[in-house]
């Protein structure tokens, strides 16, 4: 099972992200929007796990709750051998200067009044990465690394493309020198060709700076291309993990299973009738009792209502949460 990996740099354990739901003048808490509950996996040193999911899975919030954006409810996020919820003042700057992330909207997180050279040069005099009399040469090292010269730097934001930006945007988290980033839908909102030039550009970072990644997106065909392992997540519940390989070619979870059947084939040779998923994604406020997938899954048992299955170790580091394993 992948959370028991021995070498993973970062482990998370049973992770909770619980927002309450007030009502009345005195705000009274009447329930919960269980976003994230109970969620377990592991990312290996050098390596990249998949998370994915339809939109309001929770896979956004797990991993903010990861590098502490947002606080987590309950659970164990485990880096580099220490307990990150335990740590205390510089301790807790060192170890979240190694973890950073990376927006699936650039633009949103970049300072329109700023420039790129700017952004990068604060940053590096922040957390005093180089003495500042080589600031300007690291600066120009860091944007020739994601495909950006130095002529760049005094620009503002508005100045570039999307492609652009999610490249200023990776700089920016490679200026602290990280060992993990969480890649947030890094190239959903990106043309087609332009996200197949932000993808393999983190797969050359990733080899040169051996970099952690934990890739989220809803896309199983984006995930195929550059993980080494996916955990698939549904409402808020991890439902199948295992490697690239297992997962995409012979896929467990009947979740798993329509998500791949949703991904577009080019060949109309081997277009195939899909059984398609029907229905949204229910609210992870109002949950279905039982498995939660039960009311959209096309296997469904009577008994798929009543008990919650939790992920099960079916050999060569596969689990799954489903009533058929």
């Amino acid at each position: 099972m992948t959370n028991k990996s021995n070498n993973a740099l970062l482990t998370v354990e049973g992770l909770k992200k619980f927002f309450p739901i007030r009502k009345g003048l005195f705000g009274k808490t009447i329930g919960q929007v269980k976003a994230v509950d109970d969620v377990s996996f592991a990312v290996r040193t050098g390596r990249t796990l998949g998370l994915v999911g339809e939109s309001g899975c929770g896979k956004t919030t797990t991993g903010r709750s990861i590098i502490r954006l947002i606080e987590p409810t309950a659970g164990r996020i485990v880096f580099d051998g220490l307990e990150v919820q335990n740590l205390r003042g510089s301790d807790r700057r060192n170890i979240h200067r190694r973890m950073q992330i990376v927006f699936q909207d650039p633009y949103s997180s970049l300072n329109p009044r700023i420039t790129v050279g700017g952004m990068v040069s604060e940053i590096l005099r922040f957390h005093r990465i180089v003495e500042r009399k080589s600031i300007n040469e690291k600066v120009a090292e860091i944007l020739e690394n994601v495909g950006l010269s130095m002529d760049y730097a005094g620009r503002y934001p508005h100045e570039f493309s999307g492609g652009q930006r999610q490249r200023i945007g990776i700089a920016r988290a490679l200026s602290v020198e990280p060992d993990f980033i969480v890649l947030d839908e890094p190239v959903s909102a990106l043309d087609v060709s332009i996200q197949a030039q932000i993808l393999n550009l983190l797969m050359d970072l990733q080899q040169k700076l051996h970099l952690a990644y934990l890739f989220i997106a809803h896309d199983l065909s984006v995930v195929e291309h550059v993980a080494d392992e996916i955990a698939v997540m549904y409402l808020g519940r991890v439902v199948e993990v295992g490697s690239k390989e297992d997962v995409i070619s012979n896929p467990l979870h009947p979740y798993t299973q329509a998500l791949l059947e949703a991904v577009p084939q080019p060949d109309p040779d081997k277009r195939r009738d899909r059984e398609l998923l029907h229905g949204d994604v229910p609210s992870p406020a109002v949950r279905p009792s039982g498995c939660h997938f039960h009311p959209r899954c096309p296997k469904v048992r009577p008994s798929c209502s009543e008990w919650e299955f939790v992920l099960k170790d079916v050999g060569n580091r596969r689990s799954v949460a489903c009533l058929l394993y």
